[in-house]
């Protein structure tokens, strides 16, 4: 099955940053990276997100916090 495609609109619905943060956080590699479809439209892989979101709810039980 291909991986869905999600638009910043998506994205800022799933994770509480603005998206002027989240390229921040994309540009110190911290946020998974974009992928330009147009001219001046990006997306990121659905799988990508739901990834780094799983990652930062493990580090909040790893580091003893609910």
């Amino acid at each position: 099955m291909a991986d869905r495609l999600i638009p910043m609109k998506e994205v800022t619905t799933r994770v509480p940053f603005t998206k002027v943060h989240i390229y921040r956080l994309m540009n110190r590699g911290e946020f998974p990276r974009s992928i330009k479809i147009g001219k001046r439209r990006v997306c990121w892989r659905e799988s990508e997100i739901e990834a780094w979101i799983a990652s930062k709810e493990a580090d909040r039980t790893r580091d003893g916090r609910s």
